[in-house]
């Protein structure tokens, strides 16, 4: 699982985590729930202070229908004064694999994949029947997904560090420190990381293993709430030390 490692991704620091922080977990293509979420986010920070800040853990696409659409929002402005910074998620990378060539389209596939390219209007079904050889099928896809979308997805940080807390897609491994993390470790931990009794560093927010009710255990708060199957999509508000979340 460890391709596409060799092009290090940005890391995000801030100095402060001062404004009220909305942190979004798994979307995977549920454009219609990231949508319905938005607008909870905007009428609860209406009686904020200042900016806002939203933090997206990552696994914007596949499964869900409307990938294309979840990557096209997040490429416009944030809502009227807010922030925003998206991470990476694994399938994110998994997507960048198959374009670079790095794993196969039956790879991307299994992962949830045809979903996005029906997304971006590719049938792979259809377009078998017009490209008989795997090769040139591969190359009409990768051509015919847009460069901006690629371009953005190329750029997204793996993780976001604060002083009060730590934003990761997957978690980290808990026996190094926040400096010596694997990008792989980054986006595809799983027990290693949340059944460790190793002390974290600071708060620990993640998605990347779904869970039925998030809520913060210890140091590690899991927001991935299954959307594209169960209908929730989860965001948690980080603000003057306490935690409130919200689904929809």
């Amino acid at each position: 699982m460890a391709h596409g490692f060799g092009r290090h991704r940005h890391r995000e620091r801030l100095e402060n985590l001062d404004m009220p922080t909305y942190v979004i977990g798994d979307v995977h293509g549920r454009y219609d729930l990231l949508s319905l979420l938005e607008r909870k986010i905007v009428a609860d920070a209406a009686g904020l202070p200042g900016r806002k800040l939203i933090i997206m853990l990552g696994d914007y696409i596949d499964r869900g229908p409307a990938s294309a659409q979840v990557v096209g929002r997040l490429m416009a402005p944030p809502p009227n004064g807010f922030d925003r910074i998206c991470l990476t998620g694994n399938h994110e990378m998994e997507m960048l694999a198959y374009i670079d060539g790095e794993i196969s389209l039956d790879d991307w596939v299994a992962l949830g994949g045809a979903a996005t390219l029906n997304s971006y209007g590719v049938d792979i079904p259809t377009l078998r029947e017009q490209y008989p050889s795997q090769k040139k099928l591969d190359t009409f896809i990768r051509t015919w997904l847009p460069d901006d979308h690629i371009n953005f997805l190329r750029r997204l940080p793996i993780l976001l560090d604060t002083p009060q807390a730590l934003f990761v897609h997957a978690g980290i491994d808990p026996d190094r420190p926040i400096s010596d993390q694997q990008e792989a470790d980054l986006v595809f931990i799983r027990s290693r990381f949340y059944d460790s009794a190793q002390p974290l560093p600071k708060l620990i927010v993640h998605g990347h293993t779904p869970v039925k009710r998030a809520e913060a255990r210890g140091l590690r708060l899991n927001l991935d709430t299954g959307a594209f199957h169960t209908g929730r999509l989860t965001a948690a508000r980080l603000w003057q030390g306490r935690i409130h979340i919200t689904s929809t």
